[in-house]
């Protein structure tokens, strides 16, 4: 008995500390400044019935490009709803013929566009709401933050800052962050 109280009096202190570093750490693939900032709880069919609610407010959404549209300065991606789970990953709705499975819009400047993108196959993404709409009623976000994983079975949740005053070359067949960063301007 002896033996057994002096093994469990060694180990509870390990064994808290693994509880508290995994704690600390969380699950989640967005990062905490973005969360801090978004609206909590946003769905598409809340940003779709009351737009001018969330006008200038950051919120987190899922999805997958299925549409692209080209300007001088802008790249549009429409993108088919996936909400986010509680990790942050893009899954399919649970109805998909519902209003959740429905699209909306990212706005990302040329400048931010990393080569690749075509390839990806899913997106978190933090974006600030820019009270426009695409095709009559599906919102359009200015994009700040994305994290995609691609469409190749062996690509992995792999993250790489990315700073719009450098280009870098992505490989097609890993995922990449990107950080556009908080931006001010509405």
């Amino acid at each position: 008995m002896i033996v057994s109280a002096r093994f469990f009096q060694r180990v509870r202190p390990v064994g808290c500390a693994i509880g508290l570093i995994v704690l600390l750490a969380g699950c989640g693939n967005m990062p905490r400044e973005y969360v801090r900032m978004a609206e909590p709880d946003v769905t598409l069919t809340a940003l779709t019935a009351h737009p001018e609610a969330y006008l200038g407010k950051v919120v987190l959404m899922g999805g997958t490009p299925v549409e692209e549209e080209s300007g001088e300065r802008y790249v549009w991606l429409r993108m088919k709803n996936r909400p986010l789970d509680e990790d942050d990953v893009p899954r399919r709705p649970i109805d998909p013929d519902g209003p959740e499975a429905g699209h909306f819009w990212v706005q990302i400047t040329k400048a931010q566009l990393p080569a690749g993108y075509r390839d990806w196959a899913r997106m978190s993404l933090a974006g600030r709401v820019t009270g426009k709409v695409k095709l009559g009623h599906e919102p359009v976000l200015r994009l700040l933050y994305a994290r995609h994983w691609g469409i190749d079975s062996i690509d992995r949740e792999s993250s790489r800052d990315f700073d719009p005053n450098y280009d870098f070359i992505v490989p097609e067949s890993i995922g990449v962050e990107i950080d556009i960063g908080s931006d001010t301007s509405h």
